[in-house]
C-alpha cells in the first residue's frame, strides 16, 4: 500500500481569546495518498479552513496546538512533522514548497503595489531553480492554462485591473505554477461561473494525473465534491463526522448531518418539491455543545444519550466511518 503523502492525526486546534480557550478543530484524523483528491465539506463555521491553515502552519498567534496532535509530511521521501518546526525558517520547504495553498479571497494572496507577473516569477525563483525567464515563461503558460486570455499582456499588470473572476484564476495559477505534492484548495471555484470552474476543475485533475499530486479540496458545495473527489470527508462544529469514498458516502450517508446536507441541495427531477434545509443554526465555538456536536440539530437523536455522551468512530464499510450512535457497526480501531 502506498504510504500517505500527508497524514493528520487527532489535530485539535484552540484559540487564546478573552473568554478563554475556543475549540475550532477537535480530534480531527485524515490521510491524502499521492495522486488522490479528499473533499473536506462542511457550513460555514465548521472548522474547514482552520484545518487546512494548521497544514502550512498559517492560524494567528493566539493559536493552540494540543500535544497529542500530528501532522506528518511526506515530501520528497522524507518525513516532516510539521506541528515540530518552531521557526519561519524551517517552515520554507512546507509552505509554497511542498504545500500550496489557494485561498478563498484572492486579494489575500497579491500585494496590489506589485505586478501579478512579478509576484509569481518571485515565488517560483525561491521555491524552484528556474532561471527568471523560464519562471516567466512558466508563469504566463500557466495563465492561459487556467483560461486568462492574452496571459502575456496579463502578466504585467496589477491585480485592481483585473476582475474578482480573473484573481480567483491568476491565484490558481500562482499555487499550481510550483507543482506542489500537495494543493490546499479553499473554496477555488466560489467566484467563478461554471464555465471556467469547469476548467479549473479539469486543470486540477490534469496536474493530479501528471505530477501525482494530492488535492485537499474544501467546498460547502456537494455538486463540486462529487465531480472532483475520490474520498470526503463530512465535517461540523470542528469535527468530522463522516467520512469514506464519494461514491459510498453521497450514495449511502450514514450520518444524520450528511443526510441533511444532502437533503438541502435542489433537484433537477423535483424543481418544484421544496427544499429541506438542517434545522437551526451551527453553535459558536464558545457555546460547543456537550455530547454529540450536532445533537442540537439532528432530528434523530438518542434523547440524553446524544446530549451526554460523545459518540465514537465506527466503520460502516471498508474506509467508511461515521461518528454516530445509531452507526453500529464494529469500531475502527484505525481511527
Amino acid at each position: 500500500m502506498t504510504a500517505p503523502l500527508l497524514s493528520v492525526r487527532d489535530l485539535t486546534v484552540r484559540f487564546r481569546t478573552d473568554e478563554g480557550l475556543v475549540t475550532a478543530v477537535d480530534e480531527v484524523s485524515f490521510d491524502i495518498a499521492p495522486g488522490e483528491v479528499l473533499g473536506l465539506v462542511g457550513e460555514s463555521g465548521s472548522g474547514k479552513s482552520v484545518t487546512a491553515k494548521s497544514l502550512m502552519r498559517l492560524n494567528g498567534r493566539n493559536t493552540d496546538y494540543d500535544p497529542a496532535s500530528r501532522i506528518m509530511l511526506n515530501a520528497g521521501g522524507k518525513d516532516i512533522d510539521v506541528l515540530a518546526l518552531r521557526r519561519e525558517r524551517d517552515m520554507m520547504p512546507v509552505r509554497g514548497g511542498a504545500i500550496s495553498m489557494i485561498f478563498q479571497e484572492p486579494m489575500a494572496s497579491f500585494a496590489p503595489a506589485l505586478t501579478v507577473g512579478h509576484q509569481m516569477v518571485e515565488q517560483l525563483r525561491l521555491h524552484t531553480d528556474l532561471s527568471k525567464k523560464a519562471a516567466r515563461d512558466l508563469s504566463i503558460e500557466m495563465l492561459d492554462r487556467v483560461g486568462i486570455s492574452e496571459p502575456a499582456r496579463r502578466f504585467e499588470q496589477y491585480t485592481f485591473e483585473f476582475s474578482g473572476g480573473m484573481r480567483q484564476r491568476a491565484m490558481i495559477a500562482m499555487a499550481l505554477s510550483t507543482k506542489p505534492k500537495l494543493l490546499i484548495a479553499d473554496e477555488p471555484t466560489t467566484a467563478l461561473d461554471v464555465t471556467i470552474q469547469a476548467q479549473v476543475i479539469d486543470l486540477m485533475k490534469d496536474l493530479v494525473r501528471e505530477f501525482g499530486m494530492g488535492i485537499l479540496f474544501i467546498t460547502h458545495d456537494l455538486g463540486v465534491i462529487a465531480q472532483t473527489a475520490d474520498r470526503v470527508a463530512v465535517m461540523y462544529l470542528g469535527r468530522i463526522v463522516e467520512q469514506g469514498t464519494v461514491r459510498r458516502v453521497l450514495r449511502q450517508p450514514q450520518h444524520p448531518y450528511t443526510r441533511g446536507l444532502l437533503a438541502a441541495l435542489p433537484r433537477l427531477d423535483a424543481l418544484d418539491q421544496p427544499l429541506t434545509p438542517v434545522p437551526g443554526d451551527i453553535p459558536s465555538p464558545l457555546e460547543r455543545p456537550h455530547g454529540c456536536v450536532f445533537h442540537t440539530r439532528c432530528r434523530e437523536k438518542v434523547g440524553p444519550v446524544c446530549e451526554a455522551e460523545k459518540p465514537e468512530v465506527y466503520s460502516v464499510a471498508s474506509g467508511h466511518t461515521a461518528s454516530c450512535v445509531r452507526v453500529q457497526p464494529q469500531k475502527d480501531a484505525a481511527q
